[in-house]
């Protein structure tokens, strides 16, 4: 590793020295579990890799990876390894405890509806994809609250777009009218070709709404982001990262 070079990297975009210091030595660690555990270096690390690390820093009751995500993030940014860092910051994401995002925020949607759920204690996109997994869930839900089975199929569908940071209310939108909506279907796609085809979409429609896998912004600066985070998702259900996502991918199908 260029500790000087990354060190200078880390001051210049706003750490302290004590924050440098601490991110150079978590990345240390995760390089040195690489040449012990994988024998490899920092850039020859790839995905696998990283997951690996992960576990291993987890493997102890209430240990988190966070923070050496975060670090790992910024030297991947450093040495320019856009697949790395970003799921570095993917990864640490779906560590961090967010507010849930709400279904009346999803654009398009029918506000009688989401009333009536709210009504019935189903209010975020955790809440939608707890009630609505299976279509027997989907059925009581309707059944209880007067909404059509349809529609509660539409929120969490919208909702299981949404667990990709960064995918939240008019891009679930646009995804799920472009007929891309599951995410068994989005990493399906090849990065360009589903620029080249929601881009079409937006055009055909008149789809007003942000522009298809921006470049602009930390977490989209890959355009492939969108459907790495859909892949990785659907390959780590098992983990606990997206719990019971394998049940709601079968029964979305």
């Amino acid at each position: 590793m260029d500790e000087q070079g990354f060190h200078k990297f880390l001051r210049k975009a706003g750490r302290t020295e004590s924050v440098a210091q601490e991110n150079l030595a978590r990345v240390k660690a995760f390089e040195a579990y690489l040449n012990a555990q994988r024998g490899r270096g920092l850039d020859d690390a790839d995905p696998e890799d990283l997951e690996a690390f992960v576990t291993w820093i987890e493997r102890a009751p209430k240990a988190s990876a966070k923070g050496y995500l975060h670090a790992i993030h910024y030297y991947y940014t450093y040495t320019a390894d856009e697949a790395m860092a970003h799921l570095a910051g993917a990864l640490r994401a779906a560590r961090i405890e967010r507010t849930p995002f709400r279904l009346r925020e999803f654009r398009g949607v029918d506000p009688a509806c989401v009333a009536r759920l709210e009504a019935a204690g189903v209010r975020d996109v955790r809440q939608m994809l707890a009630a609505g997994r299976t279509a027997g869930e989907r059925a009581a839900l309707a059944e209880k609250t007067g909404v059509p089975e349809a529609a509660i199929l539409e929120l969490v569908k919208l909702s299981d777009l949404a667990r990709i940071p960064g995918v939240k209310g008019t891009r679930a939108r646009l995804y799920y009218d472009a007929g891309v909506d599951t995410l068994d279907k989005l990493a399906a796609w090849e990065p360009e070709a589903l620029r080249a085809m929601v881009g079409a979409f937006v055009e055909r429609t008149g789809f007003e709404g942000i522009p298809p896998l921006p470049k602009g912004g930390a977490l989209h600066s890959d355009p492939g982001a969108p459907v790495a985070e859909g892949r990785r998702i659907l390959n780590t259900w098992g983990k606990g990262i997206a719990p019971h996502h394998k049940t709601m991918q079968e029964k979305l199908k």
